[in-house]
């Protein structure tokens, strides 16, 4: 049985959902961490509802705040837990979005995930299982996880924009060069953007790419 998450929202300024982002929040943080974001966005995409929903646990390693699964390194927790946190997690994610498709009336197309950190993980891991590609995937400062996995278990591929600080000290900065190759050879298209001088956080140049990428890639945005 999957896990309901509650999640904050940002109603679209116009008043009416043509669009969705969905923001992922890393580990030990909230959904709220990320709405954030929804403020310099919703002034170029009038008709998107921004989401941000909390990871489905409470964080072994900052009680006040979530974890979409355990890390070994940080937590003390086993290979395998974070191995089961992980495919508990995506069943909790794929669910939601299934949700909130439903529930707001908008195609698979129309959505679009922003991932920060272990949120990029999510996204990243969840996005090329489901059934029908969604619009994209925003990765700041992340990780793909499995990459062996991906070419084999990739049902759809929508694009994919990386985002990372090259003087991130939470996740290696090569993690992104990793993630562009495994993502580029299993046939997805691929964008990638290094934040200069920017640590474990997103940079205003890094969210400018974002937007543009969000304008081009969600069907009915008006900038």
């Amino acid at each position: 049985m999957t896990r309901t998450l509650a999640a904050g929202r940002r109603a679209p300024a116009s008043g009416t959902t043509r669009n969705i982002v969905i923001f992922l929040h890393g580990y030990g943080a909230d959904g709220a961490d990320l709405l954030g974001l929804a403020d310099p966005l919703a002034q170029h995409l009038p008709d998107t509802l921004f989401l941000a929903p909390d990871a489905p646990e409470r964080c072994t390693g900052n009680p006040f705040g979530y974890q979409w699964f355990p890390i070994p390194w940080i937590d003390g927790s086993s290979e395998a837990q974070a191995a089961e946190g992980l495919e508990r997690a995506a069943a909790d994610l794929d669910a939601y979005i299934d949700t909130v498709l439903e529930a707001e009336r908008v195609a698979p197309a129309q959505l679009a995930l922003v991932g920060f950190s272990q949120g990029t993980m999510m996204a990243l891991h969840v996005t090329p299982r489901r059934a029908a590609p969604l619009a994209g995937v925003v990765g700041f400062s992340g990780r793909l996880l499995a990459p062996e996995r991906l070419a084999a278990e990739a049902r759809v591929k929508p694009p994919v924009l990386l985002l990372h600080g090259d003087a991130d000290e939470v996740v290696p900065p090569a993690s992104l060069p990793e993630a562009a190759d495994a993502l580029t050879r299993a046939g997805f298209e691929t964008y990638a953007h290094v934040m200069k001088g920017t640590g474990h956080g997103i940079a205003p140049d890094g969210l400018s790419v974002a937007l543009r990428f969000l304008l081009d890639k969600l069907p009915a945005s008006a900038g």
